[in-house]
């Protein structure tokens, strides 16, 4: 099947209803994403498809044909996500945070709190509170208008 990862055309020769995760972490050999639930209930999975978060632990993988998918590894320190949360100590055990900031990454420019809070609605955290991590995005928008 062929799709776009991270912005690199791939032909992946996969089960079109295994998981979109497991062809990520298995055969494209991308294990930034996380599973947390494997029932799209935590948000430790989540990836972009033609721009839209997803949880990929639901999303059978033959939705991905001709999609354009970006993983945390494509995504990067772009947006400054990832230094800010390692800055304002956003993360502990680190399972939750990659989909936390692939989540964070569609957020618009200058997000308000509450913004933040509805953005990562579908992503929990069972370390740190929120309020680290809600501090680092702020910061990074932050960092973004200077």
């Amino acid at each position: 099947m062929r799709f776009t990862l991270n912005g690199v055309a791939t032909d992946v020769a996969a089960h079109p209803m295994k998981r979109l995760l497991d062809v990520l972490r298995e055969e494209c050999g991308l294990t930034g994403t996380k599973e947390g639930c494997g029932e799209g209930e935590c948000g430790a999975c989540t990836v972009l498809v033609d721009g839209v978060t997803v949880c990929s632990c639901i999303v059978p993988f033959g939705q991905a044909q001709d999609a354009d998918v970006v993983t945390i590894e494509g995504l990067g320190n772009a947006h400054g996500l990832q230094q800010a949360f390692m800055d304002e100590v956003g993360a502990q055990c680190g399972i939750c945070t990659p989909g936390m900031v692939v989540a964070a990454s569609v957020l618009n420019e200058d997000p308000s709190l509450e913004e933040i809070r509805v953005g990562l609605a579908g992503n929990l955290c069972r370390c740190t509170g929120y309020a680290a991590i809600y501090r680092a995005i702020l910061s990074s928008a932050r960092a973004g208008k200077a």
